[in-house]
């Protein structure tokens, strides 16, 4: 898969826009990954409901789940604030690009909209969009009343138990295709990018942010999320991420977070030996709402964007923007490029311009592959730590 990213870059970049021609051999790839995340988010969140087993303790590990998502978010946003207001890349810059006001109006949305997306009124619908948040809010409660049932409520888990293991069958099928479909995925996006000269030409433009972003990716990936990892877990980050780096690989070729759950599943349960139960619980929750990569991203995208227009973001101002960077991320779809959507939000709380948006979409489709793989890594170790903090809280080992 790391030959497939290196060939598609390679050949992206000198061939340009004939790559192009491979584009469907990638969107059968992320298609067959797609096919794959409603069936395997319903299941594995029931069995992983049910095989937490007493409801006392499905709270529990709830809670520390998602303390441990926000925390590690909340971080995040912090790591990039510090970064952007260190480099300062927006600063004599000139606003330029285009904002589609279609966009901004489709997608207009707000803080309660994140809350009212936990319950769909239609769950067919939201499967069909994969709108995934609602399906894990409705399999939790499913999953829930279940474990009430007695022995139908038992039959109907271990029917749910066997389609989750069919479904991971399936993800080893298409893993054999994998690193064709990643080397198509990159060689077509970067072709139709316009090939390494344009791509570069682009990049030269605003390269002080999208080096504030990289970096600020990198102290988060490589230092914060592995010291957190060997703090609760002991386990060794560079062996865990040899791990997982299928996982990561498919993450970065795919730009979806979701896409890639059927692969983080699979590289947590059986590279990392992380029992089954917590993967099923924790790893689909994640790919949801833990989007360190998305919240750290915005963050620097909104105070790049008020250093280029020249507006001056005190604390309260930067304070709206780590609130507004956290919750929007928690509400992103793990699709491509839904940061992008849900930084209207950010922008819209410190009345910032949309049209700031525009700059950055010729490098996006790059960076969205890029924090989409530290949300995954991110989600690999927070099913670690949680798993560790389970055993010696819940449990009461030690």
């Amino acid at each position: 898969m790391l030959a497939g990213i290196v060939l598609g870059g390679f050949c992206g970049w000198m061939f340009g826009r004939q790559m192009e021609a491979v584009d469907w051999i990638g969107e059968i790839f992320l298609n067959a990954l797609k096919m794959l995340v409603v069936p395997l988010v319903f299941s594995s969140m029931i069995v992983g409901i049910c095989g937490l087993g007493d409801i006392r303790k499905v709270g529990q590990t709830g809670l520390i789940t998602l303390l441990y998502f926000g925390a590690t978010t909340g971080l995040s946003v912090v790591v990039g604030l510090a970064l952007v207001n260190w480099i300062q890349p927006g600063v004599g810059l000139e606003m330029t690009g285009e904002f589609s006001e279609q966009m901004g109006h489709r997608k207009e949305a707000g803080i309660t909209d994140i809350f009212k997306s936990f319950v769909s009124p239609n769950l067919i619908q939201s499967m069909a969009k994969m709108d995934i948040l609602p399906i894990i809010i409705f399999a939790l409660v499913f999953g829930g009343v279940l474990t009430t049932m007695g022995e139908k409520g038992k039959r109907m888990v271990d029917l749910f138990d066997t389609l989750n293991e069919a479904i991971m069958k399936i993800v080893e099928l298409v893993l054999y295709v994998a690193p064709l479909g990643v080397f198509a995925l990159i060689a077509s996006k970067l072709g139709a990018a316009g090939g390494g000269d344009l791509f570069f030409a682009e990049l030269y433009k605003i390269g002080k942010y999208a080096a504030a972003v990289i970096v600020a990716l990198l102290i988060h990936g490589v230092i914060v999320l592995p010291a957190i990892l060997y703090y609760f877990t002991r386990r060794n980050p560079l062996e865990y991420l040899k791990n997982v780096a299928p996982a990561l690989t498919t993450a970065f070729s795919t730009s979806s977070s979701s896409a890639t759950l059927p692969v983080t599943i699979e590289c947590a349960e059986f590279n990392n030996n992380i029992p089954k139960k917590s993967c099923l619980f924790v790893l689909p929750l994640g790919a949801t709402v833990n989007m360190n990569g998305t919240a750290l991203y915005e963050a620097v995208a909104a105070i790049f964007i008020a250093q280029v227009a020249g507006i001056e973001l005190g604390f309260t101002g930067q304070a709206i923007i780590f609130v507004t960077a956290t919750l929007a991320a928690i509400g992103a779809a793990g699709i491509p490029e839904a940061g992008l959507v849900t930084m209207i939000v950010v922008l819209q709380s410190v009345g910032l311009p949309l049209e700031g948006i525009g700059m950055l979409l010729s490098i996006d489709w790059f960076l969205d592959r890029c924090r989409t793989t530290l949300n995954v890594w991110g989600d690999s170790i927070g099913v670690a730590v949680v798993d560790a903090l389970e055993k010696k809280y819940v449990e009461g080992g030690d």
